[in-house]
């Protein structure tokens, strides 16, 4: 029988690749005509001033600038909304209890990443210092600051100053602030809340419509950057694929299984059995979103987790636990700071810590705002922002582990935070057999959703 294509549709063959599969083309792309820059064209005005320095410089850093637009609106009012969603009247010590858990782990998280990272050390053996010039203001400042002055200087004295200067962690503390304000005022401020809610909604249109532009940023800051020095920058990218990988799996198998063990006093080995269909529908699909309603089924029909607990947790998790994500930070920032010869000292330790947990709270659930966070970190010490070329290039290879680390972490508190409060079945969550019919009932989400 002849088939026809439905009216409207385009036909299969001339399907419009998504943004994941043009970033990744443009990084092969962008690879390539920087080697054939850098081994085939000989130097002179117009291999360097006219394509290097000219074309792909300007293109490449318009791009990073417009990414730069975007940080300090959309952190300050995606926290503020991720810390309006607490129902701190309804929820009471539940709701403290399953934003302690997660602000914890991101926090491990973010560490475990800095000790891998400086383990393996996947930026040094290429200098690209000579590429960019660093800002070093924030670390020199850095250099001179007390412990004290930093963590005073968390809280703003004018928080209209703080946004318009960029400093990221009064920004956090000051829009966390609010956001737990508007959640104890509830509905008298529902005006207020709207219009955080509809000018996070414009800022996240805005950063969509930038990432649009990504492929041809992306295209133009790595055959700069191969034009420059060549294929010697392929093995630190491999090198920072396996430390985020490594990191990934200390946080899933290490941290996560002995929480379970000392809080929750039930088996990891069991949790992880009954998980493995939630991990790999994350993993697939590269969504936390998307796993929202598996997670939770599977947490009460396997595990004997109230409905009335992850209902909340799960959802709550997906806004502002993301333990994989605050990994990917952590070392990209060793990563980055590595390349371009930048040296980080216990003050920017302690930034990049402090700045990466309290973004978590922040962090939308679309991949470009992962990456527009990251430029945030990167900005509180100073890091030059084309590193991120090179890691927007190959995040999606690490973007399905982070997110199947991010959904588990979520599953994980809640079954905690329901042992402590006496809403967990423990004869369902040791019975083998319990919710295997759940597995039938998956629903394919495409990986760009």
């Amino acid at each position: 029988m002849r088939q026809t294509t439905p009216p409207g549709s385009a036909p299969a063959s001339r399907k419009k690749l998504g943004l994941t599969a043009q970033i990744l083309l443009a990084l092969v792309l962008g690879i390539v005509c920087g080697v054939v820059f850098y081994y085939l064209v000989p130097a002179g005005t117009i291999r360097d001033d006219v394509f290097v320095n000219g074309i792909f410089y300007v293109v490449g850093q318009g791009f990073i600038r417009l990414m730069q637009m975007l940080v300090v609106p959309l952190v300050f009012c995606s926290i503020v909304c991720g810390a309006s969603a607490i129902d701190v009247k309804t929820l009471g010590s539940v709701g403290v209890k399953t934003l302690v858990f997660y602000l914890c782990t991101t926090l491990v998280a973010i560490c475990i990443a800095l000790c891998i990272g400086n383990l393996i050390n996947p930026g040094l053996g290429v200098d690209m210092s000579a590429m960019v010039e660093s800002d070093t203001s924030t670390l020199d400042t850095a250099a001179d600051t007390s412990v004290t002055e930093v963590l005073l200087g968390i809280i703003p004295k004018n928080p209209i100053g703080a946004l318009a200067n960029g400093d990221m962690l009064a920004i956090i503390f000051f829009a966390l602030f609010i956001g737990v304000v508007l959640a104890i005022l509830g509905k008298r401020v529902e005006t207020v809340h709207s219009f955080f809610a509809q000018f996070n909604d414009i800022m996240m249109e805005m950063t969509s419509l930038v990432m649009r532009a990504a492929p041809i940023g992306v295209f133009c800051l790595l055959a700069r950057t191969f034009a420059n020095i060549g294929l010697d920058v392929l093995l630190p990218m491999l090198k920072y694929i396996i430390a985020v990988v490594l990191a990934l799996a200390c946080q899933l198998f290490i941290t996560y299984m002995v929480l379970l063990w000392v809080f929750a006093r039930v088996n990891p080995i069991t949790f992880l059995k009954k998980f493995v269909p939630v991990f790999a529908f994350a993993f697939s699909t590269a969504s936390s979103n998307a796993t929202i309603p598996l997670n939770i089924d599977t947490l009460e029909s396997k595990m004997g987790v109230s409905r009335r607990i992850s209902s909340f947790t799960i959802p709550f998790g997906a806004t502002v636990n993301m333990d994989g994500t605050s990994i990917m930070q952590g070392v990209a920032v060793i990563f980055t700071a590595q390349l371009f010869g930048v040296e980080l000292g216990p003050m920017e330790y302690a930034t990049i810590i402090a700045t990466a947990t309290l973004a978590s709270i922040g962090t939308a659930g679309v991949p470009s705002a992962a990456l527009v966070m990251l430029s945030m970190i990167f900005n509180s010490i100073g890091l030059p922002l084309e590193g991120i070329a090179l890691i927007m290039g190959i995040d999606r290879i690490v973007d399905m582990c982070r997110t199947a680390v991010n959904i588990t972490g979520d599953a994980v508190v809640s079954a905690i935070v329901a042992k402590q409060a006496g809403e967990m079945d423990l004869a369902v969550f040791n019975d083998p057999e319990a919710g295997l019919e759940i597995d039938e009932k998956r629903v394919v989400v495409s990986p760009d959703e």
